[in-house]
């Protein structure tokens, strides 16, 4: 009991923590902090992408499972994350007047990569209250797939680690945490910019990080019913995680600050994620 307590509370303030935060500094949320975001998110995704390849990765295949069953769980994850990201596009994409034919086929920007974009819309609209909750389920189901993953491989390295929170699982919510804080800052500035106060917009941002926590649980619990069980739960959030940094965080930090600089703070993340593993 206490090793889900401490999951709980760790996950909780890297996700309700991370984008509360996120929210409360939404006023200085200005265009030359896009470079900044940018960076960081390339950075972040470095580290990432060594965890989950040195470690998480690692860790499954010595479950001696099958690798075929570690594979199956990397192609799931992926596919499964994939499909419900392009299933909310598809359902909202052609509501927001710049994004066409000629537009890249995923976010360069932060409220594009969760739809708070589609949100603005409503509110500018000034849609009924059903229409606005329609597109706030929407941002909130967007939000779900990014979180959902990022807290499942907190709970399964927590699984991996024997119920102790300290190693990778560690890293990955201080990591997930700071990711999250430029994402609040994307789904407070439309929810304020709409009307709705301050303090229930910060709130509302902050409550969008409770899946991290419902990832982090189903990660550690698939994780902790045997070697097949952990070695499909570090396998499918890997996948998962893939493509959340391989298919939204690493193609919108490019399109967000187009030069190399990007490319370098992944390899700069990498070889920190590495030194992390290691040390």
């Amino acid at each position: 009991m206490n090793e889900i307590l401490t999951l709980v509370k760790v996950t909780a303030l890297a996700g309700i923590g991370g984008t509360g935060l996120g929210g409360a500094l939404s006023g200085l949320f200005k265009r030359d902090s896009v470079k900044t975001a940018s960076l960081l998110l390339s950075f972040a995704g470095g580290v990432m992408i060594a965890i989950v390849c040195f470690d998480l990765i690692q860790s499954a295949i010595k479950t001696n499972t099958h690798i075929f069953w570690i594979c199956l769980g990397i192609a799931l994850g992926v596919a499964i994350v994939y499909l419900l990201n392009l299933f909310i596009d598809n359902h909202t994409n052609f509501e927001v007047r710049h994004i066409g034919k000629n537009h890249p086929q995923t976010a360069d920007n932060l409220d594009e990569i969760i739809h708070s974009n589609h949100l603005s819309v409503h509110l500018k609209r000034r849609d009924t209250r059903i229409a606005l909750l329609g597109a706030g389920t929407i941002m909130a189901c967007a939000i779900a797939l990014h979180n959902l993953p990022e807290g499942m491989t907190i709970g399964a390295s927590f699984a991996n680690n024997n119920g102790v929170m300290g190693g990778s699982a560690l890293i990955l919510a201080i990591l997930i945490g700071i990711h999250n804080i430029p994402e609040g800052m994307a789904i407070a500035v439309p929810l304020i910019n709409g009307g709705i106060k301050r303090r229930l917009a910060i709130l509302i941002t902050a409550l969008s990080g409770t899946p991290t926590i419902i990832g982090a649980l189903l990660g550690y619990m698939i994780g902790d019913i045997g070697p097949l069980g952990l070695a499909l739960s570090l396998s499918f959030a890997s996948g998962a995680m893939f493509y959340v940094v391989f298919g939204e965080i690493l193609p919108q930090s490019i399109l967000m600050y187009r030069s190399k600089s990007p490319a370098f703070f992944v390899i700069l993340g990498m070889l920190v994620g590495l030194l992390i593993i290691y040390f």
